[in-house]
């Protein structure tokens, strides 16, 4: 029997299982599968190879499904051969600063100082690269005061308009920020709609899922908080006691959070939401590969682990950066604890979960300060590094395969922020904002154009910079 003589619905089944250039050589065979292919196969491909990109939202409203599958198989190609375009997104800022990123489906904000920056994202041409627009900067207070700096950022829910901010600052305080934009000019305007204070020491991080916020201060103070009360009113509060760096909650759905802070038992912990409100103690500590531990450690960074790695979609997949360097990835599921240290026979905390991976860049030692997943496949992570604008990947399918590279203009300066999309990686070091596009068809017209900057090689075969990348060849993977 050929496969044309069988129903439709069972060729619907059949092309589950069909691989992206099957499907392109099924196409072309008859009208038949032509029909079959463009109605269900691409979008059969597309359900079971998700790319979670918010830079590509609008494109991808507008593509069709097979113009999308080629995006992605383009896209994916370049990761496994490292091919990018790298670029920076502004001239250096007038001074220094500790940058942090938020992004939508809409746009890509970078505070820096007190300072907002935004990038609007673009419907591209029929096979063009979707376009990042400068829209405009804003600063929220006129007068120079580093108090008012802004530490800590995340969009939340605003009927889709995306154009909300949470903002933490230096001193303390929270504020819900609206952007209003002028027409026909790069001015922004600013609705502070909701100003409060959260704790007399820094706002170092803020998380959101649906309705709720978390957010970390400096010393340990912990506040999670319905953003549909006005005011703000904390459903739960928490004291780590210790100095902490960031936050991690997941989607809705996942009912809990994890704290990375600076510790020598438990430098990343997680509570359970319960009823909404946070657990009193740790549900788990996810620990190192040993309990018997002298020094202290920190954890700078935390992220859900890719789509399609070998331990699956769960968001019960913790990935972490760490001060020794390693990104380590921790499974809730697992059953791998450390050793109990008999100096902590008589806790109360769970016995630390070791990790069930760790990956390192073996030519760097600098602690990581940044992870974020998704790239190539969905199976990438990223780190950005604490020295020498360094971003290291590293593709968990292959993780003896791992690379890094500088960012444009090669500042000596950490990696504050990443995120990794399907073929975007966006970044901040203390000079600049960049990004790394991995995607077809990038032009000079893709990114804000910027007169030439010292420092910076342009290259003549693609719209982008000389930047420096190395392989971490066979020590880029810790087994356990």
């Amino acid at each position: 029997m050929l496969l044309s003589e069988l129903p439709n619905d069972i060729i619907i089944v059949v092309l589950h299982s069909v691989p992206v250039p099957d499907l392109g050589a099924l196409s072309r065979t008859s009208s038949l599968f032509y029909h079959l292919v463009n109605t269900f196969g691409w979008q059969i491909h597309i359900r079971r190879n998700p790319r979670p990109s918010f830079s590509l939202t609008k494109a991808r409203e507008v593509w069709h499904p097979r113009i999308r599958v080629r995006y992605d198989t383009l896209s994916d190609k370049s990761w496994s051969s490292s091919r990018f375009v790298a670029r920076p997104l502004s001239h250096p800022w007038p001074r220094k600063q500790q940058p942090t990123l938020a992004i939508n489906n809409t746009r890509l904000v970078v505070a820096a100082g007190n300072t907002i920056y935004s990038y609007v994202f673009g419907t591209p041409r029929a096979s063009g690269s979707p376009s990042l627009r400068f829209e405009g900067s804003l600063s929220l207070y006129e007068e120079r005061n580093s108090q008012w700096d802004i530490t800590a950022l995340a969009f939340i829910r605003d009927n889709g308009e995306g154009r909300t901010l949470l903002c933490g600052f230096r001193n303390g305080t929270l504020a819900r920020v609206v952007l209003v934009k002028e027409d026909n000019s790069n001015t922004l305007n600013a609705e502070i709609v909701n100003l409060q204070s959260h704790t007399p020491d820094i706002v170092e991080s803020i998380s959101t899922s649906g309705s709720l916020c978390l957010s970390l201060s400096s010393r340990g103070q912990a506040r999670m908080v319905n953003l549909q009360s006005t005011p703000y009113t904390a459903s739960s509060e928490l004291d780590l006691g210790t100095r902490s760096w960031t936050t991690y909650m997941p989607d809705e759905g996942s009912p809990y959070v994890a704290f990375g802070c600076s510790s020598q038992t438990a430098p990343l912990s997680v509570y359970s939401i319960l009823e909404g409100s946070l657990s009193h103690t740790p549900t788990a500590v996810l620990g190192t590969e040993t309990s018997h531990s002298t020094s202290y450690s920190a954890v700078y960074g935390i992220c859900r682990s890719p789509f399609s790695s070998p331990w699956g979609a769960s968001p019960q997949i913790l990935i972490s950066g760490w001060f020794d360097g390693l990104v380590r990835v921790h499974d809730l599921r697992s059953s791998l604890l450390t050793e109990a240290s008999p100096d902590n026979t008589g806790s109360t905390s769970p016995v630390p979960l070791r990790p069930v991976m760790s990956l390192n860049d073996p030519w760097s030692i600098e602690p990581v300060y940044s992870v974020s997943s998704g790239g190539g496949a969905c199976s990438h992570l990223a780190a950005g590094c604490a020295r020498n604008s360094l971003v290291s990947f590293w593709d968990v399918r292959y993780p003896k395969s791992g690379w890094s590279v500088y960012a444009p203009g090669n500042d000596p300066s950490p990696v504050y922020t990443v995120v990794l999309e399907s073929s975007r990686v966006f970044g901040a070091t203390d000079t600049r904002p960049f990004v790394y596009d991995f995607g077809p068809n990038v032009t000079q017209d893709t990114y804000p154009h910027l007169s030439p900057l010292p420092g910076l090689n342009p290259r003549r075969s693609v719209p982008g910079y000389y930047v420096t990348r190395y392989n971490h060849k066979h020590g880029s993977l810790l087994n356990h």
